[in-house]
């Protein structure tokens, strides 16, 4: 690896990252095994939250990012695993799944065993992420009306001691906010000075985190759609726990909860394809964070009104200035397009070199689409999914857009920049460049236009700066066939029998085959367009009127 790509990567860390990531790895707390303090008498009611998939499919048989193992088999730490899987082995999310009554049984069984096996501050579980997410587990299915065993509510005392000395500062981002999260849980739901003391670290932290990590449009700061519905959640379960324990927090933060949520709402309706799941923009897959229906009907349940989907039966053209992205709306087309920074600099863990990516949905249905992401971790799978080869953009000289190296690293990043956009009448038109590319030689600059109007969209890529072969690739959802239909021109069919079609203007276009992983654990293989650009120049029409 060249120390130039170190430097580029470690260079936008804030100062206290590096100390924080030190400190994090040598100084470990001692378990405290006090007995738990009293319980908190509530005195609001606990609005249901919103459900996730199922995965506990027998006492002691998981299925987690479609994978399925056995606990007897596996155990709570199986190297062998991916660390995701093992993660979420301890988040215990099926305890607020679908139909879990149906498995409280189980249920019970499973937290009197993790307790049992899981020795306090030894092993994945009692890492602070996983930590985090079964404290609030834990919580919200005893607040359902269900009975924790005491043994658990012991340990979830132990819990909130060990997290409070294990806050991810040196990863910052979505994993301390959920720290943070947590501590507010175990805060307001046990009594007594310790908990207190744990629901003013909380909210001490969500104070300074909330306004960095939700920016004024309402997107979550790491742009990723899947992470901005994790994080919905995060504040919806703090607004509901908040109605449950009038008088812990001050009312004008919870206002301040409930307006950050309003904005997150209609930043998710405009993210959501008319199939009613995410755009994959970044680290993105469907069913990890709740589906988009069930965040929104969740947050109409806490009184926050308005969550409705984008229908697209009229011409519109919206932007979010500051998480970067478009949404082309008209007469059965939607176009969501990113004019985005890859995330925050000190934290682009999750970026993906997409950069003036874009993802198309006719008639309902998916056509264009991004690759993906099935698998955390480290490996050549990851890293071509994270590469520009793998999103439906313009690759130069075989590089990607920004240099993503390792499971969450990245280097020399573009950053888009002379943006522009118009709509008139029915004619949408924006146009970004960005500045990935000028690594290279010559300082290439990759510039596209995206035109939707009455006949369809019209994408016109532009590379200005030394003479780079470049494609631009359009990833093709599996369920579309496609067919050549003469010199530069493809047909394609859409799964309810529609026709698009598709014609190279300017550049040379082949078919290209393609993986498509739009969940955790599944790879499907699809087609791409790749349209070689002749003399820096490519320009090519879908046309579905």
């Amino acid at each position: 690896m060249k120390i130039s790509v170190y430097w580029h990567t470690l260079r936008h860390l804030k100062p206290g990252q590096l100390y924080e990531r030190l400190w994090f790895r040598f100084c470990l707390p001692k378990p405290d095994f006090r007995p738990a303090p009293c319980l908190r008498v509530f005195m609001g009611e606990w609005v249901s939250p919103a459900q996730r998939q199922i995965s506990l499919l027998s006492p002691s048989t998981f299925c987690f990012l479609n994978e399925t193992h056995t606990l007897d088999d596996v155990g709570w730490d199986d190297r062998g695993l991916d660390k995701l899987w093992r993660y979420n082995l301890h988040y215990f999310d099926d305890l607020n799944a679908r139909d879990g009554y149906l498995r409280c049984d189980w249920h019970v069984a499973l937290l009197k065993r993790w307790v049992a096996e899981n020795y306090p501050g030894f092993g994945n579980g009692w890492e602070p992420y996983p930590t985090s997410l079964r404290i609030v587990n834990w919580v919200k299915w005893k607040l359902a009306g269900n009975v924790l065993p005491d043994v658990c509510v012991q340990s979830l005392a132990m819990q909130a001691r060990w997290l409070s000395k294990r806050l991810e500062q040196h990863l910052l981002g979505n994993h301390l906010f959920a720290n943070a999260k947590a501590l507010v849980f175990a805060g307001v739901f046990f009594a007594g000075g310790e908990a207190d003391i744990y629901l003013e670290q909380g909210l001490s932290i969500i104070n300074r985190e909330l306004s960095e990590q939700v920016l004024p449009d309402g997107g979550n700061f790491e742009r990723s759609t899947m992470y901005h519905g994790i994080f919905l959640e995060d504040v919806l379960d703090l607004i509901n726990i908040a109605q449950v324990y009038p008088g812990c927090i001050d009312v004008k933060v919870v206002e301040g909860w409930r307006e950050t949520a309003g904005r997150m709402l209609s930043w998710m309706i405009g993210m959501v394809h008319p199939d009613g799941q995410i755009a994959l923009f970044n680290d993105a897959a469907f069913y990890v964070a709740p589906e988009p229906a069930e965040l929104f009907v969740y947050a109409e349940r806490l009184g926050l009104h308005g969550a409705e989907p984008v229908t697209n039966v009229r011409w519109q053209l919206q932007h979010w200035p500051e998480s970067g992205y478009i949404r082309l709306n008209s007469p059965g087309a939607v176009a969501l397009l990113d004019v985005a920074p890859v995330g925050p600099d000190y934290l682009p863990g999750h970026a993906h070199a997409d950069t003036l990516s874009f993802e198309l949905s006719l008639f309902d249905q998916r056509v264009v689409v991004n690759g993906g992401t099935s698998r955390y971790g480290l490996g050549p799978e990851r890293l071509r999914e994270r590469q520009t080869v793998s999103h439906s953009t313009v690759e130069v000289a075989g590089q990607s857009s920004s240099e993503v190296w390792g499971g969450f690293r990245v280097a020399r990043r573009a950053y888009p920049f002379d943006f522009e956009s118009s709509q008139e009448h029915e004619l949408l038109s924006v146009t970004c460049s960005h500045d990935g590319y000028t690594r290279l030689p010559n300082k290439p600059i990759h510039r596209r236009e995206w035109v939707m109007d009455s006949s369809g969209l019209l994408v016109t890529d532009l590379v200005v700066g030394g003479e780079y072969s470049a494609v631009a690739r359009y990833i093709l959802h599996p369920a579309v066939q496609v067919a050549e239909a003469g010199e530069n021109e493809w047909l394609l069919v859409l799964p309810r029998g529609e026709n698009v079609h598709i014609k190279v203007l300017t550049g040379r276009a082949k078919l290209e085959p393609a993986n498509y992983a739009p969940e955790f654990g599944r790879v499907l293989p699809t087609h791409c367009l790749a349209v070689s650009l002749a003399e820096g120049l490519a320009r090519t029409q879908l046309i579905w009127h």
